[in-house]
């Protein structure tokens, strides 16, 4: 994909945005795509941008961050037990990916969690994310319906690997501002997918 105009700056980062953080990461947090003015500038996944914003200082608040803030790539920035990354790797049209994106990008997603060994939780921003992580399972035989694992904030199902797959509304700028998320519904995935990785049932 040619990037807009307002996107070729020389600081802009432009291309596939990697995942980042602990390689040893027990929880794996999965956005929706790169924000065309966060991620796709800077070239990290949620920096730069307003959903980062919100995250970072909370994810650091849980232990999760090693720092509340996240500018760029070379800020110091450091993940404990977690791993981030999106779904789809480059940014959207409209911030809308379409089937054939997340369908392009799975191989690389599925890449990314099968070098995470230590891997027990995933926690998925958005239905977007959530059923695009769905069909990846469902593509390596792991379930069989879709619909057996709905999204729903705090929803959390056993997963026939042993892992743990938990829902959570997206911490986009728009969700915050509107109330569909807090401090407190983030805080409580967060300490949800810590008990869940330590081997406790949070149910």
């Amino acid at each position: 994909m040619t990037p807009k105009r307002s996107y070729r700056a020389d600081d802009y980062w432009n291309r596939p945005v990697p995942g980042f953080g602990d390689a040893g990461a027990r929880i794996c947090l999965i956005g929706l795509a790169p924000g065309a003015h966060g991620a796709n500038r800077t070239g990290r996944p949620f920096t730069g941008d307003g959903a980062g914003d919100f995250m970072y200082p909370l994810l650091h608040r849980a232990g999760l961050a090693s720092q509340a803030e996240a500018v760029h790539r070379q800020d110091g920035l450091e993940l404990n037990d977690l791993y981030i990354t999106n779904a789809v790797k480059c940014v959207p049209p409209e911030n809308q990916p379409k089937g054939s994106e997340f369908e392009n990008c799975r191989i690389y997603l599925q890449n990314e969690l099968d070098c995470l060994d230590k891997l027990r939780v995933l926690i998925t921003l958005g239905t977007g994310a959530h059923r695009s992580l769905l069909h990846l399972l469902k593509s390596r035989r792991l379930i069989e319906r879709l619909a057996d694992f709905p999204f729903g904030h705090g929803a959390c199902f056993a997963l026939p690997d042993g892992r743990r797959l938990l829902g959570c509304y997206h911490t986009s700028r728009y969700n915050v501002q509107t109330g569909r998320i807090d401090k407190e519904m983030f805080l409580d995935i967060l300490g949800k997918a810590m008990k869940l990785a330590s081997g406790a049932d949070s149910s």
